[in-house]
């Protein structure tokens, strides 16, 4: 693979968009990427035997994640440096308006993910510091990988305001769909309801979250974990 796969989008024409969204800033972005790049990542992504993944099973999420160390296949592999590199970063600072941002070459809490009929994950607000680099957590982009999804099967990505009354979006997790957002500690989202596909089906994503040296005034906060909140009904 090259070094950044072309990107069909134009970050510049989606800034003003990203930027008036609410509840909070983002953007959905449909095929971002080649269906030939991203259909290869599809296949070659591993099954739930099919690597060490880290198992999450709590009231708060029920679903599989990474760690950097687990072999993976080398195209899979080359799709999560590409997404880290300066291309990719130089996008995303356009389309968002953060300087400065910086890739996390660890994965933590990112990287692949996967949810199993009945997985979830509740609603919530991300740590806001890298425990190892000290760095701000700034960005999350989400890829969603799940072809002929059905859209009774749930797995939507939900975005909820600060107060945790009122879902704004709802977000089905499709083949080749982009989903990115800033991180501050009022960014709640989730996808807090079981997943009714089909066994043998899943909801596959890929994760990756950028940081920066510092953050605004206004968005700063003392270091913390998860912040994880009830919806209304809960």
């Amino acid at each position: 693979m090259q070094l950044i796969p072309p990107l069909q989008a134009d970050p510049e024409n989606l800034h003003s968009a990203y930027q008036a969204a609410s509840p909070f800033p983002h953007i959905i972005i449909d095929d971002l990427f080649p269906d030939e790049i991203l259909g290869k990542v599809r296949d070659v992504f591993p099954r739930p035997e099919g690597i060490e993944w880290r198992r999450f099973d709590n009231p708060e999420e029920k679903k599989l994640g990474f760690w950097h160390t687990c072999e993976i296949d080398p195209y899979l592999y080359d799709f999560l440096q590409a997404m880290n590199a300066p291309p990719m970063l130089k996008f995303l600072e356009s389309l968002t308006g953060i300087d400065g941002l910086i890739p996390d070459p660890y994965f933590g809490g990112a990287g692949l993910h996967q949810i199993l009929p009945g997985g979830f994950l509740k609603v919530h607000a991300d740590f806001n510091v890298h425990p190892k680099l000290n760095l701000d957590r700034r960005l999350n982009m989400l890829i969603y990988l799940n072809r002929d999804w059905q859209d009774d099967w749930g797995g939507h990505l939900e975005l909820w305001d600060k107060d945790i009354t009122v879902c704004h979006e709802k977000i089905a997790p499709l083949f080749n769909r982009t989903v990115v957002f800033s991180t501050t500690d009022t960014s709640f989202h989730g996808h807090p309801h079981p997943l009714r596909c089909p066994e043998g089906e899943s909801r596959k994503s890929l994760s990756f979250y950028y940081y920066t040296n510092g953050r605004p005034e206004a968005e700063q906060s003392a270091a913390h974990s998860t912040l994880f909140r009830e919806t209304p009904g809960e």
